[in-house]
């Protein structure tokens, strides 16, 4: 299979994937070229008010979840890999505990419309933006290689 002039298709994308930005069409894009979808920042780093959001804690209050429970079975329903990290053993138990009760079609409409289309952290279409992602990491694969080098001395 060939995709935009290269022979390797990726298996996974990761992109930013959350309820305020949910990335449905990505995900339509991925589907069609056999591409996983990963989530990455699924909770938006609790920006914008993610785990308080009234929609996301009231269909939590149903099934007696928190909202970030809510935000990982919404992301398990939709078949996006989804993968959350934490150093506290409370919410790693949290994340684990998604998998007793399924969100109802209505609900998921719900969560359906805090969808923004919108980055919770850059534009990815401004191209200054941009062009500064692809020198962070130019400059991090440099760095990378560099101390690899001397690792072999």
């Amino acid at each position: 299979m060939c995709l935009f002039g290269r022979e390797i298709v990726p298996a996974v994308n990761q992109v930013e994937t959350n309820p305020l930005n949910a990335q449905y069409g990505a995900q339509e894009n991925m589907k069609d070229l056999n591409v996983q979808m990963a989530a990455w920042a699924p909770f938006g780093e609790g920006m914008q008010g993610m785990f308080t959001n009234e929609t996301l804690v009231n269909i939590g209050k149903k099934y007696g979840k928190s909202a970030a429970q809510v935000i990982l079975r919404w992301l398990i329903q939709r078949k996006v890999v989804v993968l959350c990290k934490s150093t506290h053993l409370e919410r790693i138990k949290e994340n684990f505990d998604v998998f007793d009760f399924k969100l109802s079609d209505e609900d998921m409409e719900e969560i359906k419309k805090l969808n923004t289309s919108d980055s919770l952290f850059f534009n990815h279409q401004d191209p200054e933006m941009v062009r500064w992602f692809d020198e962070m990491v130019e400059t991090r694969h440099n760095q990378h290689k560099a101390s690899s080098e001397q690792k072999k001395w």
